[in-house]
């Protein structure tokens, strides 16, 4: 590739269209969001900046604060989730045959061909009270008292069906469906990537899977591991439709805060306080990202 100090207009063209969007439809706009988080409501739709951080510090209250660590510690468990259950499947995907390597990898990707509305909605559907979860129980329930009946033991009580929608189970699973490829892709990029040659040798040495999974395997694919645990971890303390509607009162996680904020209160610049307290935590799991990959390369 050549060096674009030795052909900066070229580059220079190529580059313009894009930093000019960026600028007008990203920078711009997030630079007045921030400015709202320093000012004040004087009346129903004028925001004076007046440099306040009086906004911050509400947003530091011990109410906002549970909420922020509520959220964090429903986002954590979504990404650890998806860990356990998108580092088997990534696997099975790079030890796949050649031929069913693309179809397997189409069937991670297909959901995002769906809009995500769509699909939580369809969800609910299934986890709903009249759904094909509960029905499917209800069947089998069903099913097991009649079974007890002809062999002349009691019929089994009435059956109940699940609570699976509107708490904080239905939250986090829903969470785990948005956003389980994002954690595979990356696991899948980083196993495609390692020698099998290590593999080989260290099941002859006698190591055995499991413990060539945890000594070989895992460490070489930390790369990829802290990169879907990132992608994973951000959407997700973010995530606003899944709690939304599929959460309950006590379900609520911080961009729902945010959103009502902005739309209900009426109050853009508390919103946007909170709203850029959430992006510097977001800064801060890069940053530290960042750094841990540049000290990597240095002693390497």
């Amino acid at each position: 590739m050549q060096d674009w100090k030795q052909h900066k207009a070229t580059f220079a063209s190529i580059a313009v269209s894009p930093v000019l969007w960026l600028v007008a439809f990203f920078i711009v706009p997030l630079a007045v969001v921030w400015l709202y988080s320093f000012g004040r409501n004087v009346g129903l739709t004028e925001i004076d900046i007046s440099g306040t951080f009086s906004n911050y510090g509400r947003a530091l209250e011990p109410l906002y604060l549970e909420i922020f660590g509520k959220s964090v510690a429903v986002a954590a468990l979504t990404t650890l989730i998806c860990l356990i259950i998108g580092f088997p499947i990534a696997l099975a995907i790079t030890f796949a045959q050649p031929k069913w390597r693309p179809w397997m990898l189409l069937a991670i990707m297909l959901p995002f061909w769906t809009n995500l509305l769509i699909r939580t909605y369809a969800l609910i559907t299934v986890l709903r009270t009249e759904g094909y979860v509960n029905k499917s129980l209800g069947w089998f329930w069903e099913g097991a008292s009649s079974l007890k009946v002809m062999v002349g033991m009691a019929p089994l009580s009435t059956w109940e069906p699940l609570p699976l929608l509107y708490n904080n189970f239905a939250v986090i699973l829903g969470l785990v469906y948005v956003h389980l490829p994002f954690m595979v892709l990356p696991l899948y990029a980083a196993l495609d990537r390692l020698d099998r040659s290590l593999i080989e040798a260290s099941l002859d040495l006698g190591a055995g899977h499991f413990r060539t999974l945890t000594q070989i395997v895992a460490p070489l694919a930390a790369p990829g591991i802290i990169s879907g645990v990132i992608i994973t971890f951000v959407p997700a303390l973010g995530a606003y439709l899944t709690p939304d509607l599929m959460g309950g009162p006590d379900s609520q996680m911080i961009a729902n805060v945010i959103e009502r904020q902005f739309k209900r209160a009426n109050d853009w610049p508390f919103g946007a306080a909170l709203s850029f307290l959430l992006m510097y935590a977001t800064f801060i799991l890069i940053a530290l990202q960042t750094l841990r990959n540049r000290s990597a390369e240095r002693r390497s």
